[in-house]
């Protein structure tokens, strides 16, 4: 046994990992019928803790009934807590059973909360002599944490001490619970005082000592807001503090003695195990069916190594049907495996799989070989599986529905085991680490595989050049020779397992889970769906298109060149600036590193706003130019043999969620122009089909009038008013009725322009106006709406404090640059701070519509389909048949997936075309 001269006391948070295992599996049932995901995942967790952490007492601490003392001094106390998934509500008394069958004493207390009967056992054993170590994350438990009593962090093994409390808080644990009564805690419904944080109550506790001080002298407060606050609000403060001070005298329910560790009994943890079909659990305790074990593990065993601490490889290269199977078993047994895939192409709907790679625990993975090729005609096809049987073998794991596949980027590899060609497999369940990263942290950094590695486990991964070359010297993967095509594939798989067991665990404390589960996971089938049906193009369109914007684009370069008075290329900065500067001598030239005028648009539109007539006809002959490009040219050469175009989705490029397209980009066809019109007459619908949209009215400007305190806006929308007009009308002191249409342009110009934090300098330039009066028309619609100042300025503030801003929805929209010593750069990340919200806000808003929509029209009972997303519109084909269920179905789902201060609006429109159906 172990040293009792050291006596140390573990307590296990139980609620911390209960509802950690339940969102990490997929749904799992025992024989019976009994959901049993839960129980599995914190029968593995505990049994993993056991054998890496050694102590003379252990116990796990639950808690019981949702109604505790607190209740009687504040009824409101966690009452707006959701009640327990449904499926969950069972598997808390197996849960309290496998603690038992691992010989670990459970803790529990009607009337007190878990926290409560932790801080008790926390101060009779460190009074018995002994330490204590606390394992949960939670905040709540800071305050116990002094010399002998720490905390560990269950999910990154990390031990917290004093200074990760002063960080966190900004004062010492004897000063949380007192913080926290002054900031609140919206979690527990704790009400604290308003407008009081973590920062601002530690620094006034810094300067008067402690809570009761400073509400007695609460009155010497020099900021007029904060001493009435304080005042007004000084005994719910009081309150607060009672309700977040843990109970240290809290009975104890098992004498300590009871705590003592000791090694489970073999019969009785086989008995659970069996009972509850943990089979691959079993095995590896050597419990065999639940019989007498193979090897039994004291409590107090070697402790094995981190995730983190396994080394990269070597890995193996499966390339006999045999080791193939094994494998399976193995990924079996472990319940949750990484998957990834290599081809021969990045267009995930024409890609031929090459090879599959599976991890079943950190530092054990494998690559197997498909479709490997010699590396010339001389060289010898290397050994491997024939394809169909190793598909034969692989598809009953990669469907079994007990099993969860960790992918990074899964949309790509799932289209691709998708097509025909690669089996035809329909992968799940599936997790997606790329899309884990985002939820957490968009906007903070990239999110490729490669820059994560190196961020959250400090291990850069084998680039796919250093394996295939670059440049004309790049082979394709089906050449690469299987030693280095192992050692590359099989990391990734190794690193996308890892990185699932460093993120997975932080979205329910970070706030991010439901945000991933709900939308982003969803949203990997709706999308791939998408993909795969592609929109019809119209190929002879696309042509009378080109050939009418070749012609203007002759005449306009004849009519510059007469603007020039002599011939030069037009598509040439070089050429043009020197027209522009030197020989028409306009001023506003400026020189590059290359010694060449800058013509970029911005500078070109100056010009053309000062009334020069060159650089307006040149803007419009870039337009036309590259739309022919882009758009005529490219989307013709894009369009796939069914007579489609199929763009790819990003999922996880931009900081505030939003979804952008290639190959090719839909997003960047102007809607306005007639140009843009004429391409989007090329995207038709299939005979006995329309195209229809839907498309979110101003959904960005509701987002404001949702955030901001504008009852004026607010009333504009409530009784659907016109938005712009309106605006003018308040802030020109106009007669609603006089409202022209170049108030009313100036208007929408200004309403968009806030939302972008548009500086005074822009706004001009957008309306064509002196900055100064630009200025003016600013002041005076923060006049008339001082809400949206006040909400732009709590915007930057809270960007500078967290480093991110909230979505309406609490999604962490993260800002760089907000504290940079460079003002221009700080200015940039300030517009951003302003405009993420509302962006990031429409982002999810038209997510959730994308997760509902297929649903709402499957249970309808109609074949209509989405097949486009375009910044706030859906673009859906429809059975000329279910044109109005379709339609109605839209406005229903889409309007309600939200609830806002303002009601949200949907156009739809339907045509032949995607023009029609604006």
């Amino acid at each position: 046994m172990t040293d009792t001269t050291d006596p140390h006391l573990i307590l296990i948070d139980g609620s911390g990992y209960i509802f950690r295992a339940f969102h990490a599996l997929p749904p799992m049932t025992r024989p019976d019928g009994t959901p049993v995901n839960a129980v599995f995942g914190f029968a593995q967790i505990l049994e993993r803790f056991l054998s890496q952490n050694v102590s003379t007492h252990i116990a796990v601490i639950f808690d019981t009934a949702r109604t505790t003392f607190r209740n009687d001094i504040y009824p409101e106390y966690k009452a707006h807590r959701p009640e327990p998934p449904e499926e969950l509500v069972p598997q808390f008394a197996l849960i309290r059973e496998a603690t038992e069958a691992f010989g670990v004493c459970r803790v529990e207390l009607p009337g007190y909360e878990a926290d409560d009967l932790i801080a008790a056992y926390a101060k009779a054993f460190e009074a018995q002599g002994g330490r204590v170590t606390i394992v949960s994350s939670d905040k709540d438990l800071m305050q116990l944490i002094r010399e002998r009593v720490i905390m560990l962090d269950p999910i990154k093994q990390k031990p917290i001490r004093e200074p990760e409390v002063l960080e966190k808080f900004g004062v010492a644990p004897n000063k949380v619970a007192e913080v926290q009564a002054l900031a609140g805690d919206a979690t527990d419904n704790v009400p604290g005082v308003p407008g009081i944080g973590v920062k601002t109550a530690a620094t006034l506790l810094a300067e008067y000592g402690d809570l009761e001080t400073l509400l007695a002298r609460a009155g010497e407060i020099k900021q007029p807001k904060r001493r009435e606050l304080l005042q007004t609000h000084a005994e719910m403060a009081r309150i607060s503090l009672r309700l977040v001070t843990l109970d240290e005298n809290a009975p104890l329910p098992c004498p300590i003695e009871d705590l003592r560790a000791k090694a489970p009994e073999p019969a009785r943890l086989g008995a659970f195990l069996a009972e509850n079909n943990f089979r691959s659990l079993a095995a590896r305790l050597g419990l065999g069916d639940g019989g007498a074990p193979q090897r039994a593990r004291p409590v107090e065993s070697t402790a094995t190594p981190e995730p983190s601490a396994a080394a990269f490889g070597p890995y193996d290269c499966v390339t006999e049907l045999g080791a193939l199977e094994r494998w399976v078993a193995l990924a079996r047994d472990a319940g949750v495996i990484a998957l990834d895939t290599e081809t021969d192409s990045l267009d995930a709907l024409a890609a031929r799989l090459v090879g599959v790679c599976l991890a079943v625990a950190p530092g054990r993975a494998c690559y197997i070989p498909l479709r490997h090729a010699g590396a010339d005609m001389l060289t010898e096809t290397p050994p491997q599986i024939p394809f169909e049987d190793a598909m034969a073998a692989l598809r009953p794991l990669l469907e079994d529905p007990g099993v969860l596949k960790v992918l990074h980027n899964a949309k790509y590899d799932l289209e691709v085991l998708a097509q025909p060609q690669n089996g035809g497999l329909a992968v799940t369940p599936v997790d997606d680490t790329m899309l884990i990263s985002c939820a957490l942290e968009a906007g903070a950094h990239g999110h490729g595989m490669d820059e994560l590695s190196q961020l959250h486990l400090g291990h850069k991964p084998i680039s796919f050049d250093e394996v295939t070359g670059t440049g004309k010297a790049r082979i394709s993967f089906a050449h690469v020779p299987l030693d280095r095509a192992t050692a590359y594939a099989a990391e990734d798989a190794d690193v996308t397992l890892r990185l699932w067991h460093h993120l997975r665990p932080r979205l329910r404390p970070e706030r991010a889970l439901a945000l991933y589960e709900q939308v982003e996971r969803r949203m990997i089938n709706v999308l791939a769906g998408m993909e795969q049906a592609g929109v019809k193009v119209d190929g002879a369109e696309l042509a009378r298109i080109g050939q009418d914007f070749a012609e203007r684009l002759v005449v306009l370069e004849a009519e510059c060149h007469r603007l020039a008075g002599r011939a030069f290329n037009v598509g040439s900065p070089k050429q043009l600036g020197e027209i522009l500067f030197d020989e028409m001598g306009l001023k506003g030239g400026k020189k590059g590193k290359t010694g060449a005028y800058s013509t970029d648009a911005a500078v070109l539109e100056d010009l053309a706003a000062q009334g020069a007539e060159l650089p307006r006809v040149v803007l419009e002959w870039r337009q036309l130019a590259k739309l022919k490009s882009t758009y005529v040219e490219g989307l013709a050469a894009q369009i796939a043999p069914d007579g489609r175009v199929h763009t790819d989705y990003a999922m996880a490029v931009t900081s505030t969620g939003r979804l952008s397209s290639t190959e090719p980009n839909l997003q960047n066809i102007p809607i306005r122009t007639e140009e843009g019109m004429r391409i989007r007459r090329a995207f038709v619908a299939e005979p006995g089909h329309v195209l229809m949209s839907a498309d979110y009215s101003q959904i960005e400007l509701r987002l404001l009038a949702h955030l901001a305190e504008v009852p004026t806006l607010r009333e504009a929308f409530a009784k659907g008013e016109d938005i712009h007009s309106r605006t003018a009308a308040e802030i020109f002191h106009l007669d609603p009725g006089s409202v022209d249409k170049e108030a009313r342009r100036r208007a929408k110009t200004i309403n968009f322009g806030i939302i972008y934090g548009m500086s005074a300098f822009g706004l001009g330039a957008r309306l064509g106006i002196p900055a100064g009066e630009a200025r003016g028309i600013i002041d005076a619609y923060f006049a008339q709406y001082p809400g949206i100042r006040a909400e732009m300025e709590r915007l930057k503030e809270e960007a500078r404090m967290n480093g991110y801003v909230l979505s309406p929805f609490g999604r962490r929209l993260w800002i760089q640059n907000i504290k940079a010593k460079d003002a221009m750069l700080r200015a940039g990340a300030e517009r951003q701070a302003i405009n993420a919200p509302f962006q990031g806000g429409a982002a999810e808003i038209i997510k959730r519509a994308m997760v509902r929509v297929p649903m709402a029209l499957r249970e309808a009972g109609l074949k209509s389909r989405m097949l486009l997303q375009v910044h706030d519109e859906l673009v859906l084909e429809v059975p000329e048949a279910e044109v109005e269920a379709a339609g109605a179905i839209l406005r229903r789902v889409m309007e309600g997936v939200a609830e806002l201060r303002v009601p949200l609006l949907v156009e739809v429109g339907h045509g032949t075309s995607w023009a029609e159906a604006h």
